[in-house]
């Protein structure tokens, strides 16, 4: 049986993913990691270093503060690691990179299989559409979500990108923009409101036509299972950078 190491025990997300080991009988979580005091039928630690379980796998789904020394311990102890929390810096992303010389890594900015088609799909459509068609994105989170973009507005917006021969500026604000619209670019719109889960459409604007691919989350669940099945996926796998591509 696999053990978990889950980085952010205490949040929605952490929440959410105990309830899915629960209903496993392949994994379960070894172990915790919070700075807030968790109610937990498995040993919560404040801190990595008073962390003393043996664990397979580590899930990470809490805040950037973290990330940094979180794939440290990683790399030193070489555990596998499932980064799926968002808001992280270019700075990182790049020691991601840098971690998955050494341990198999597994970073994507959304755990649903769902906004993996979605990626695939875009590119599809951005291929075949090109250039005659803008293109927009529109997210929507819960009033409680911090960054923005989310970072699978942004996810969405980089798989596009591959397909365009030439590279859109992502643009994130009009409001002081007094300009008819460029089509080298690519807006990138924020709602935050109520306990929406999560919500993605891309749409893409032509002469007389509109094609709008969207997603929505109706519970955290989508996204745990997900991000338990990418740990159950990565400890067979080699040092290397994954991503829900890879479970397609």
């Amino acid at each position: 049986m696999v053990s978990i190491l889950l980085s952010g025990a205490g949040g929605k997300m952490g929440q959410a993913i105990t309830r899915s080991v629960q209903q496993r009988t392949d994994c379960k979580i070894g172990a915790g990691l919070d700075l807030n005091p968790v109610v937990a039928e498995y040993p919560v630690f404040s801190a990595l270093s008073d962390c003393d379980v043996n664990c397979d796998v580590i899930i990470d789904f809490s805040h950037p503060s973290g990330t940094s020394s979180l794939l440290e311990y990683a790399a030193k102890h070489k555990i596998p690691a499932v980064i799926a929390t968002t808001g992280l810096s270019e700075e990182q992303i790049e020691q991601i990179r840098q971690t998955a010389k050494i341990i198999p890594v597994f970073f994507s900015a959304n755990m649903s299989l769902g906004i993996s088609l979605l990626c695939e799909l875009a590119k599809k459509a951005a291929k075949v559409l090109g250039s005659d068609f803008d293109i927009e994105i529109v997210e929507k989170h819960h009033n409680r979500k911090v960054d923005a973009p989310s970072g699978t507005a942004l996810m969405l917006a980089d798989a596009v990108c591959e397909e365009l021969e030439h590279q859109p500026q992502y643009i994130y604000d009009r409001h002081s923009r007094r300009a008819a619209r460029s089509k080298n670019e690519i807006g990138i719109h924020s709602i935050r409101g109520g306990t929406i889960v999560g919500e993605h459409d891309i749409i893409f604007a032509g002469h007389d036509e509109v094609i709008t691919l969207s997603h929505s989350a109706a519970s955290k669940e989508v996204f745990a299972q997900g991000a338990v099945n990418a740990a159950l996926f990565l400890v067979n796998q080699k040092p290397g950078l994954y991503n829900m591509g890879d479970l397609v």
